[in-house]
């Protein structure tokens, strides 16, 4: 077996996207623990963050001392899912751009301007100068769409969104090769192979080692989807990008089949 020399996961984390793999799962407390024991997390660690989660209304118990999603846990879960279907609100591109100006947040606020950092990180957008990111216009709602969702990121309500053309030729050069450091095909190819490569594996593995090599390969291959910054072609090979995502979909269905036995395992 390829070994995984992964950084074990945070128990918070492990829980929430188990139960939220697919809709209706239920775990009881025996049974997390046997999932922490899997990442050398401890059973005091498990418990705990089981009580945690259900005190902030993540998880919830239900009969026979099971645990499933709460209401809030619900919108975490719905928020991991919206890699899947994604390609449905793309259009095309016009080779226009959504842009948020940021200069009239003030830097002394560092708690809100790392949490500014992060929302324009997550939609994608990059610093193409001083106060200024910006991100191709090939969602479909525009800039409505990527306001609303910057707000609910936690972007401060002052910040300008709006959508800009025409840029100058040496300025629309620069906006084209702001996301090549990220190397996205390179990253959609290896991808491939490495899930191409677990999924011949799996089925001379152990459970338990099938498990936890589903979660590994699956948890980074569902990172580098819930962070893509679904820009259009020619700023990436498309077709590259949906045939991951199509090998990625194939293999969280075979994990959450794995983790299904696991959990209800005797």
């Amino acid at each position: 077996m390829q070994q995984l020399t992964e950084k074990k996961p945070v128990a918070r984390k492990l829980l929430l996207k188990l139960l939220g793999s697919r809709d209706n799962i239920q775990m009881n407390a025996s049974a997390a623990v046997r999932v922490g024991a899997l990442f050398g997390i401890s059973e005091n660690n498990i418990r705990v963050t089981l009580t945690r989660l259900h005190s902030t209304q993540l998880i919830t118990l239900v009969e026979r001392g099971y645990y499933q999603l709460g209401e809030m846990g619900k919108g975490f879960a719905k928020e991991i899912h919206h890699w899947r279907d994604v390609q449905h609100y793309l259009k095309p591109w016009r080779h226009d751009w959504v842009v948020a100006q940021t200069n009239m947040l003030p830097k002394s606020d560092k708690k809100q301007h790392r949490t500014n950092e992060r929302a324009l990180k997550l939609m994608g957008m990059k610093k193409l100068v001083s106060d200024m990111y910006i991100r191709p216009n090939n969602l479909s709602g525009g800039a409505a769409e990527v306001r609303e969702k910057l707000i609910a990121l936690g972007l401060s309500k002052k910040v300008m969104v709006f959508t800009a053309s025409d840029f100058e030729s040496e300025m629309q050069k620069k906006a084209m090769k702001l996301w090549a450091h990220l190397k996205l095909e390179a990253l959609y190819r290896d991808g491939c192979i490495e899930i191409e490569r677990s999924l011949k594996r799996i089925p001379s593995l152990t459970l338990e080692e099938a498990t936890k090599e589903s979660y590994l390969i699956g948890d980074r291959a569902l990172y580098h989807l819930v962070f893509d910054p679904l820009l259009p072609s020619p700023l990436v090979d498309v077709a590259m990008r949906e045939h991951y995502r199509e090998l990625v979909k194939q293999y969280d269905d075979t994990g959450a089949e794995i983790w299904h036995r696991f959990l209800n395992q005797n």
